[in-house]
């Protein structure tokens, strides 16, 4: 080999090993800096001492929280509806694609939807709380946030008595504990006034429908379900297995449900028209924002079915 040759190879060489040693550096120094950023995030997040305190949320979780919080992030449109009706929409300052009432809710920014939210997005906008429904089912984002010292306070209603106990646990959290109360004082006084409509009369059988193809009922022990028997009815699927079964057509069918609630966008399988419910005209769309979501406005939702219900 020439002089020149090996002159190039070891400078090849040598420029190929000062190369790896400076991507090695900029690769650590990048990770440094990385990890500064999340630390930074975290103090900046996590409530200090003065001003925070201890709380447990609805999964009898402790959580540190700010004594009134700032700017709060929600993810769940029954959330936003609620911080809303408790007079703090103005502290909002993230919500889902999901979340479009009241009006002024679609005008906040929007960290995704409601079961994949966007972490980076949440953490830009310096939340100094997160409030999440365990509907979307999002524990490995609440473990994220918890992490990065965010507080994640996690709703958890189960029936329309828990729905109302959310709203005065997030009043409490947020610091509008009167504002909570005069609402669900409210609610209450509507639901006993149904309920004074309602308990003398005999109960339709009632088969309400989430969707097809299959189909997709609610199962006992969910807030629907104590929907339909506190609006008078009497769910043919109370004692399916889970909360959101799949149901047999053959099922339905037999069980000859008088009533037939059915979600926005969903056709009644053919089938079903052979029951006392289509026969007699008694197949009915409600808002799915007002039964499904379990928020204030749940309490419209009852109405209406109660309404729908009495019917004859």
């Amino acid at each position: 080999m020439s002089a020149p040759s090996q002159k190039n190879d070891l400078f090849r060489r040598d420029w190929l090993v000062a190369r790896h040693y400076f991507l090695a550096r900029l690769t650590t120094l990048l990770v440094l800096c990385f990890a500064l950023c999340f630390t930074l995030a975290c103090a900046t997040n996590s409530p200090t001492t003065t001003n925070a305190r201890t709380v447990k949320d609805e999964l009898n979780r402790s959580i540190r929280v700010p004594i009134h919080p700032q700017r709060i992030v929600s993810l769940a449109p029954s959330i936003t509806e609620t911080i809303f009706a408790l007079g703090a929409g103005d502290r909002v300052v993230g919500v889902t694609t999901f979340c479009d009432y009241p009006p002024e809710a679609i005008t906040k920014e929007k960290i995704g939807d409601t079961v994949r939210p966007n972490i980076e997005k949440i953490i830009a906008l310096k939340p100094d709380l997160v409030i999440v429904s365990t509907s979307s089912q999002l524990e490995q984002v609440v473990a994220n946030l918890g992490a990065l010292g965010i507080p994640v306070y996690v709703s958890n209603p189960r029936n329309l008595d828990g729905v109302l106990s959310s709203i005065n646990g997030i009043g409490e959290l947020i610091g509008e504990q009167a504002r909570a109360s005069e609402l669900t004082a409210n609610l209450r006084a509507r639901i006993e006034a149904v309920k004074q409509i309602t308990g003398s009369e005999s109960r339709p059988r009632v088969l309400f429908i989430l969707g097809t193809e299959p189909l997709i009922t609610v199962g006992g022990g969910t807030f629907i379900d104590d929907l339909i028997a506190r609006a008078g009815g009497l769910s043919i699927s109370s004692d399916a297995g889970g909360e959101y079964p799949q149901y047999s057509l053959e099922t339905a069918v037999a069980k000859q449900p008088e009533v037939i609630f059915i979600s926005s966008g969903v056709e009644l399988p053919a089938r079903l028209k052979q029951t006392p419910a289509a026969e007699a005209g008694r197949v009915y769309r409600l808002d799915d924002n007002l039964v499904l979501r379990p928020g204030p406005r749940v309490v419209d939702g009852l109405e209406q079915m109660a309404a729908r219900i009495r019917q004859h």
